[in-house]
């Protein structure tokens, strides 16, 4: 006979977790200050059933919070292909090079005139072992 080696699930326990601080949105940072005390508070111990499925909602309640108002502008191809070059300490003429797009192309990215091709979107995330998602594809 097979047994059930799942940890039985008190809804019991459960809403006594909710009623401490209930799964709603988070709609202010006093909110989200509380919010991540009660996570804080859940990370640092062994969790029971019911606290990991309480921790997972809350979780999904602070980054939803967070991703709307501290939600990150993507970076523009110019701003990325720079931080590329300069973390691999390359000029712009060695980049085109070994990129094998010209360097006038590279400048004009640089300089925001101009965004990379799909093409070379593809060239520069396999030379430097990127996801191609860093550039806008909408080019």
């Amino acid at each position: 006979m097979a047994t059930n080696s799942r940890p039985s699930f008190s809804l019991d326990r459960f809403i006594a977790l909710v009623r401490a601080f209930p799964l709603v949105p988070i709609e202010a940072e006093k909110d989200l200050d509380r919010a991540m005390r009660v996570v804080d508070g859940l990370l640092d111990k062994e969790r029971s059933t019911e606290e990991e499925a309480y921790l997972e909602v809350l979780s999904g309640l602070v980054e939803r919070y967070e991703e709307e108002v501290y939600a990150i502008e993507p970076a523009t191809d110019a701003a990325a292909l720079a931080d590329l070059l300069e973390s691999r300490g390359l000029s712009q003429a060695r980049a085109a090079r070994e990129l094998g797009i010209a360097e006038s192309t590279i400048s004009e990215v640089l300089s925001g005139d101009r965004k990379l091709t799909r093409a070379q979107i593809g060239k520069v995330a396999a030379y430097f072992k990127v996801s191609p998602e860093l550039f806008d594809f909408r080019a």
